[in-house]
């Protein structure tokens, strides 16, 4: 489990590369930065990744996320080949659930 300031965790990204952690970072950094600019009461996120279907030709990745806002759990989960467009997938779905 990482965490990244007081408010995000990331928990199955150990086994990524540097170089696609540094990413992963970014991409949630920002995500989570616009929730908690826009969002009022955005406490925490979390996201969980856990690679599936590992084959030659590469692997899935199972990717959930979880906000906290106002003290109830905002969540969404996707399943993709690519872990980044996955990423970015999910952390739009928690955006637009909590923007309705």
């Amino acid at each position: 489990m990482l965490e990244l300031g007081g408010n995000i965790t990331l928990v199955g990204f150990k086994e990524l590369e540097k170089a696609e952690l540094v990413v992963v970072k970014k991409i949630v950094g920002r995500y989570a930065r616009k929730m908690s600019d826009t969002l009022l009461g955005f406490k925490s996120l979390r996201v969980s990744l856990k690679p599936v279907h590992k084959t030659e030709a590469g692997e899935k990745y199972e990717i959930h996320a979880k906000a906290m806002v106002e003290g109830r759990p905002v969540n969404a989960d996707t399943t993709e080949r690519n872990l980044f467009v996955g990423l970015d997938s999910v952390l739009k779905n928690i955006l637009q659930i909590v923007g309705k």
